[in-house]
């Protein structure tokens, strides 16, 4: 025990979870804590606006499997954060959310920035808890940090501001004495059942998710594959859950993923989900193909036994480490068939599907138009990319189809926005993920509309010395949703069209980098140039606005009917 300020005891149990960074916009709610950051090893890390900063917390909690802390004065700059917090909710990011209040004795009088800063969170968060005594402190943020990695999710810790000045007397354990690390393989009976449905299935297909990558079950994954000869597809956004230059791997289902990975898992009769909730909307059918294959048999293994036939039915549901769930499949599955042989006609399957894929995507981005094709400049720009980048994307047209393109053989490389699908993610989500792996090279996807919503965080990347390329691919237009009215609303376009800018000067006179991109054969340059200035730039690609791809959610809308005489349009002929 130890007599210390409730600052201290705060600030110790960060320091005691190995924080070095907190993200966040500056307050008088938390300043006394704030004044001892540097003594205690950690670094703030301000940004322009507070969303951004738990998208940052959120970046670096993914790149680096420690939880991401956030702050912000109390009211306002707490309930900007609101989106961020939703958006490290469905993404199962680890994110520690310190949200300070107003005093305990003001409490509900509707003082000045004041907001039920619980209620606004609790849906989007694991745990919260408020403060009620300064000598809690310890045990709150301990509660708090074992809750976020053991759920994989954001955790609030609110905390009146008077509680940091009171005396306490407390003490500070390691986290070996409140945490467990260690997770299991799933029920014995389950494991059982699933290495025999897999040794004895006619063409067996792995979708390896989010889970996979969190478990760090890359080896595991790829030898229960070789053993079955078994094609390996990531599912929706996660192209880093499996290496891309592996034999048996085919790319990524869902929205604007490899035909091949939809072509092979259509002929499953077993599916192993290792680590992967199976959402409606990472297994909708693409390309006019419903490729999933209905009559197979499901092997479900989830950590989380709220996703274990969640979305749809299980054979065998295993709720389990996707790591340890798959060394103990093989190891059964090896038992069941000891003398198992290679399929060279699956792997070969494998190489072909890849390769008749390969020749149809680059068909589709040769061309060499101006402005710039989409598709071309996804192409040179994952040309472009060193091995070993971390990419983020945005949500948007042309961010989304980076799915066909983008290929990674390191496990937490890919940050894309994921199921919240909000707007400006990307740009402070790459911060975050910088500052978390310092010798990766970090690049985000933003389109022009959700480069509007984060452009102001160059001012930090600058200020704070963070070397981040954002690729903003510029075509003046909310192009998902112009795609929507286009196919569904006669050329009407209401909201969708944005002014041109020109992003790049506005980059140079925050002080970063820029290059403006206006014909194909420049990406690549601009892209390496802008990685090696190791330095905060921007590469404003000038695309064309009229190559749309899919409706992004066509699963949810259809052809207006119209019943009232004054709602009777008829198409606009000529696009705006």
């Amino acid at each position: 025990m130890a007599v210390m300020s409730g600052s201290e005891a705060m600030v110790e149990a960060l320091r005691n979870e190995g924080v070095t960074i907190v993200m966040g916009l500056v307050g008088s709610a938390y300043m006394d804590a704030l004044d001892i950051f540097p003594q205690a090893g950690i670094r703030f890390l301000p940004v322009r606006h507070e969303q951004n900063a738990a998208h940052m917390a959120d970046g670096y909690a993914r790149v680096t499997g420690r939880p991401g802390v956030c702050t912000a004065q109390n009211g306002p700059g707490v309930t900007n954060m609101v989106t961020g917090i939703a958006a490290a909710y469905l993404a199962h990011s680890p994110v520690v959310l310190i949200s300070p209040g107003v005093t305990s004795a003001s409490v509900g009088s509707d003082g000045f920035q004041e907001a039920d800063q619980m209620k606004i969170f609790a849906g989007i968060t694991k745990y919260q808890v408020q403060v009620n005594r300064a000598d809690r402190f310890p045990e709150y943020f301990r509660n708090a940090y074992r809750i976020a990695l053991a759920e994989l999710g954001p955790v609030q810790v609110d905390v009146p501001r008077d509680y940091l000045y009171h005396e306490v007397d407390v003490e500070i354990l390691p986290p070996a004495r409140y945490r467990v690390a260690a997770r299991g393989a799933g029920n014995p009976d389950a494991l059982q059942a699933a290495a025999e449905l897999l040794a004895k299935a006619e063409y067996p297909v792995i979708l390896a998710g989010l889970g996979v990558v969190y478990a760090d079950a890359r080896k595991e994954v790829e030898a229960l594959a070789e053993f079955l000869s078994a094609p390996v597809v990531t599912s929706y956004l996660h192209n880093d859950a499996f290496p891309a230059s592996h034999r048996l791997a085919a790319g990524p289902i869902g929205y604007g993923g490899s035909k091949a990975a939809m072509r092979l898992i259509s002929k499953a009769d077993v599916v192993l989900a290792l680590g992967s909730r199976l959402s409606i909307f990472g297994t909708l059918g693409q390309y006019g193909f419903d490729y999933w294959p209905k009559g197979a048999k499901l092997i479900q293994v989830d950590i989380n036994p709220r996703q274990i036939g969640r979305v749809k039915p299980f054979d065998v549901g295993i709720i389990g480490d996707a790591k340890l769930a798959a060394a103990e499949i093989l190891r059964r599955a090896r038992a069941v068939q000891p003398d198992r042989k290679p399929n060279a006609a699956r792997v070969d399957a494998v190489r072909q599907e890849r390769q008749a894929w390969a020749e149809e995507l680059g068909k589709l981005s040769s061309s060499d138009r101006v402005p710039i094709s989409p598709r071309r400049a996804l192409k040179e720009l994952a040309a472009a990319l060193p091995d070993g980048t971390i990419v983020t994307t945005d949500i948007g047209n042309i961010c989304s189809l980076a799915n066909a393109y983008l290929q990674f053989n390191r496990p937490r490389s890919f940050l894309p926005a994921l199921s919240f699908g909000n707007c400006g993610f990307a740009y402070p989500a790459a911060l975050g993920a910088k500052l978390g792996r310092p010798d990766a090279p970090v690049v985000a996807l933003v389109g022009d509309g959700a480069w509007g919503m984060s452009l102001n965080e160059v001012l930090t990347a600058v200020q704070e010395q963070i070397p981040v390329v954002a690729v903003v691919m510029n075509n003046n237009q909310w192009g998902a949703e112009k795609k929507n009215q286009i196919d569904y609303y006669g050329n009407r376009f209401i909201g969708t069209n944005i002014m041109p800018i020109d992003y790049a000067a506005i980059a140079k006179s925050m002080g970063a980098d820029a290059h403006r991109v206006e014909h194909f054969d420049q990406i690549g340059a601009a892209i390496t140039a802008a990685v090696k200035s190791n330095r905060p730039a921007l590469v404003e690609i000038v695309v064309n606005s009229e190559e749309l791809f899919d409706p992004f959610r066509r699963d949810a809308l259809r052809a207006p009917k119209r019943y009232l005489a004054r709602y009777q349009l008829e198409a606009t002929p000529v696009r705006a």
